[in-house]
């Protein structure tokens, strides 16, 4: 389908004076230059993409295993254990009021 556009170079030639027709010539550079800079990031975001999945892969394979977890000391003799931290106790239900069951 976009092939058939470019085809000729009078539609070239016609899109371009389309687009300088509503674009004007002092927005066109800008227009141009952020559309560069937008393909450069986008190039360099995909290569970085590619090349995290292949070391990521690569240090998926030679990733150490975990330490086993510590464990924790007992407490010593004599010194008083505090509880845990209890949670907030949950707030009174809040009744409910019957609706209006009269017809409108």
């Amino acid at each position: 389908m976009l092939g058939d556009l470019f085809d000729s170079p009078w539609k070239i030639l016609i899109i371009a004076v389309v687009v300088l027709v509503l674009f004007g010539s002092r927005k066109l550079p800008d227009a141009a230059r952020s559309l560069g800079r937008s393909m450069r990031i986008l190039k360099t975001e995909i290569n970085d993409l590619h090349d995290d999945g292949a070391n990521g892969t690569q240090a998926a394979q030679q990733q150490p295993q975990p330490a086993p977890p510590q464990q924790l000391a007992a407490p010593a003799p004599g010194v008083p254990v505090t509880p845990a931290a209890q949670p907030a106790p949950a707030a009174a239900p809040v009744p409910e009021v019957p609706q209006d069951t009269r017809p409108v």
